[in-house]
């Protein structure tokens, strides 16, 4: 009996001991963690609540691959594609993401100067700051009827072009043959929002107007720090430079380079079925690319 209370009395000592030498909790303190820290920095702008689990930085932080160095020489076979992306369709709705809409990207891009806006698709004029502004903020006369004086008064309204009037994006891109790597590759050259203009009086379609013309190879760096909603998972950093190197959009071609430079409505604009034949013919160039370059190997 006195073996075993010797032997629990040094055992008592020993964690009385260890636990004295542990340091005294706090009840009030929380574990921290990667999001324990709902604020960031000190005062100012980087003082701001994470909205997620953690602070996203990945497409921030990401680095832009820069194009293969390509010879003249090397260039065996080229053919210039215009194509239409639709904002309508399933799978371009992230074109419309409400919080940040891509027009209102590269209109931000345009206007700070961070990028060159041309008015013609060859990028030969670029316009000025002012010029954009002047084409994406239009200044009208109307005439109001004024019921207290009996008389018709003009009054200058100014009407802003915003996201929510751009249904429509041209793209244009060169597909070329590599002889030296014997690769058939694309190149996005130039994105173009479109604007569909009606009738004030009867609000009948008239046509469509391009705003202005984004040369995309000096914009892929800057679109490359913005990110692109995935209505499949928000984890996945996936930035506008992303998709559009990626091709991860919907689209139809409505026109390829021809000696009378002549759009396939242009075509087609005398048969009877011209918006489906348009199709048929955009599907039919999309084949003739692909089975040129699955005929370029022997298998």
């Amino acid at each position: 009996m006195k073996v075993r209370f010797l032997f629990s009395t040094i055992l008592s000592l020993i964690a009385f001991c260890t636990f004295a030498q542990l340091d005294p909790v706090d009840p009030t303190e929380e574990e921290k963690t990667e999001s324990s820290d709902p604020q960031e920095g000190g005062f100012g702008l980087e003082n701001q609540y994470i909205d997620g689990v953690v602070k996203r930085t990945l497409v921030e932080e990401q680095r832009v691959i820069p194009y293969e160095p390509v010879r003249e020489a090397d260039i065996a076979w080229e053919k210039r594609i215009w194509r239409i992306v639709d904002t309508r369709e399933k799978m371009n709705l992230s074109f419309k993401y409400p919080p940040q809409p891509f027009f209102d990207i590269i209109r931000e891009l345009a206007a700070n100067g961070d990028i060159v806006v041309f008015k013609d698709e060859g990028f030969t004029e670029p316009m000025s700051i002012d010029e954009v502004e002047g084409t994406l903020n239009r200044i009208d006369t109307t005439t109001v009827f004024d019921y207290d004086t009996y008389e018709e008064q003009i009054k200058i309204v100014k009407s802003e072009i915003n996201s929510e009037d751009i249904k429509q994006y041209r793209i244009k891109e060169v597909w070329y043959f590599d002889e030296e790597s014997s690769t058939l590759n694309c190149r996005i050259l130039g994105i173009t929002p479109l604007k569909d203009e009606f009738d004030d009086q009867t609000l009948e379609y008239k046509y469509t107007l391009p705003l202005f013309h984004v040369y995309y190879p000096e914009a892929r760096k800057h679109l490359s720090k913005y990110r692109v909603y995935n209505d499949f998972n928000d984890l996945p950093p996936m930035s506008w430079y992303d998709l559009f190197e990626s091709r991860f959009f919907a689209s139809y071609i409505y026109k390829k380079s021809n000696a009378l430079d002549l759009k396939l409505k242009d075509i087609y604009k005398d048969y009877d079925r011209a918006g489906i034949d348009i199709l048929l013919e955009s599907e039919k160039i999309k084949a003739e690319l692909f089975n040129f370059e699955h005929d370029l190997w022997t298998y």
